[in-house]
């Protein structure tokens, strides 16, 4: 992605156009469902690499075009797809593909917003990597521009949303087998964190790379070998969000559908914060959400990454089962569900519930579906309108990191901390000059 010296004054006055001209929309409406979805995938390689072959197992899908970076990285992708035109600059892609329906944005965090909303201005249906965003002003941003303009399809990849084990926790939880949820505890073994300062030191751009176009709205800096990219930008504060919000969309998925958590009344991290440039490797985070249909009057959510886990008395609740590397344990008012992470729930004690049937309400599949909805048949299961809310509550969650040992109450409609004045500066960022996006 080499620099795209826009004329902000055309680009401006394109960007107006697209907000006031419902034909944009029209143009890329819902197709006719016979018709081929043409696509272009931001990012070639890893996560997008595997977002590009999952949804070429629909016969209707066709790849037109990506764009990446890296020009290393896009070997893969050019020998399945060798008529699919490469750039190094999105905002070069979307300029001068005119024909696109759809895309996926399969790039680190820093980057999904833009993008995202680069191709909704434009009128096409998104496909985005989880965390939807990067920050939760973005989050609330996209889930208000998709809400605004309901012919776009959009999608989050959290993918084991549609696996049937997925489903069968959520309508285990709905179906009142344990009553009505209290308290749950989810958690990762993943560490993406350091407690390493930077490395004071400046390393050779590799050829292929455009540095200025990955690091995007970021601030700039000079590049560091094996310091960011690739993949371990996943660490980095300016770039993406720890383990929570790399694992938390999909761990917390099943919690937050099942229960049907709204916004959390406060959150508060127990363990050390990130450092000057990296997220923590150990997390424990405390929600406390309002109750709902499907829980007691108040729900106490904890998260754990790294090398926290729930206390002993709650793993005591398996019985003699270790505890799984990643998962969730739902306690209700007439029993636990134990839901390691992708593996069968298990509901406990299981002397109660030996003669218990679990449902069985089956999966599908999660690229088919946006496929298929770009197309006019059916709906997406994880659109904006839910991924929005559920990446916000995940990065209050990666917010609340930096300020240890500090309840933070929340406003939702403000988008704020009413208590924590100091919290409310990383809610929203500010872009990098000459990388602005409408709206963001």
């Amino acid at each position: 992605m080499s620099v795209h010296d826009l004329n902000r004054r055309a680009a401006l006055k394109g960007m107006v156009a697209a907000f006031a001209a419902p034909a944009v929309f029209r143009r890329h409406a819902l197709a006719a469902p016979s018709e081929t979805v043409r696509h272009a995938s931001f990012g070639a390689s890893g996560m997008a690499w595997a977002d590009v072959q999952s949804l070429a197992g629909s016969p209707y899908f066709k790849l037109v075009a990506v764009a990446d970076v890296d020009r290393s990285r896009v070997g893969e992708i050019k020998a399945r797809f060798p008529d699919a035109k490469v750039y190094q600059d999105w905002r070069k892609l979307l300029d001068e593909e005119k024909g696109l329906d759809s895309v996926n944005v399969s790039t680190p965090d820093h980057m999904h917003a833009p993008i995202t909303m680069s191709a909704m201005q434009r009128g096409l249906h998104v496909y985005t990597q989880k965390p939807l965003t990067q920050t939760i002003y973005e989050a609330r941003r996209l889930t208000e521009f998709a809400a605004g303009h309901p012919n776009l399809v959009t999608q989050m990849g959290i993918q084991i949303h549609s696996h049937p084990v997925h489903r069968q926790v959520v309508a285990t939880i709905q179906s009142g087998a344990i009553g009505k949820v209290k308290e749950i505890h989810s958690w990762s073994g993943k560490d993406w964190g350091d407690l390493n300062p930077r490395p004071d030191r400046v390393d050779p751009v590799p050829e292929g790379l455009d540095w200025n176009g990955w690091v995007g709205v970021a601030a700039e800096r000079p590049f560091i070998k094996d310091y960011y990219h690739p993949g371990v930008w996943r660490k980095r504060l300016d770039f993406g969000t720890g383990t929570f919000g790399d694992m938390g969309c999909h761990i917390l998925d099943p919690v937050f559908e099942s229960t049907g958590l709204t916004k959390p009344k406060s959150i508060r991290s127990a363990l050390d914060g990130p450092g000057s440039d990296s997220w923590s490797l150990d997390v424990h985070v405390h929600y406390v959400f309002p109750g709902t249909a499907h829980t007691t009057e108040e729900l106490s959510l904890h998260w754990y990454n790294g090398g926290a886990r729930p206390s002993e008395w709650v793993q005591a609740l398996l019985g003699t089962r270790k505890i799984s590397h990643q998962g969730s344990i739902y306690i209700g008012t007439d029993g636990v569900l134990y839901s390691p992470y992708i593996d069968a729930p298990v509901l406990l004690p299981e002397e109660k519930f030996k003669e218990t049937k679990l449902p069985e309400p089956g999966g599908s599949d999660h690229y088919r579906q946006f496929v298929d909805a770009c197309r006019g048949e059916g709906k997406t299961s994880a659109p904006f309108a839910y991924a929005g809310p559920l990446t916000e509550m995940v990065l209050l969650g990666c917010l609340a990191t930096r300020f240890p040992r500090t309840t933070l109450r929340w406003d939702p409609q403000a988008l704020k901390s009413p208590n924590v004045a100091e919290a409310n500066a990383f809610v929203r960022k500010t872009y990098r000059k000459g990388w602005e996006v409408e709206g963001l």
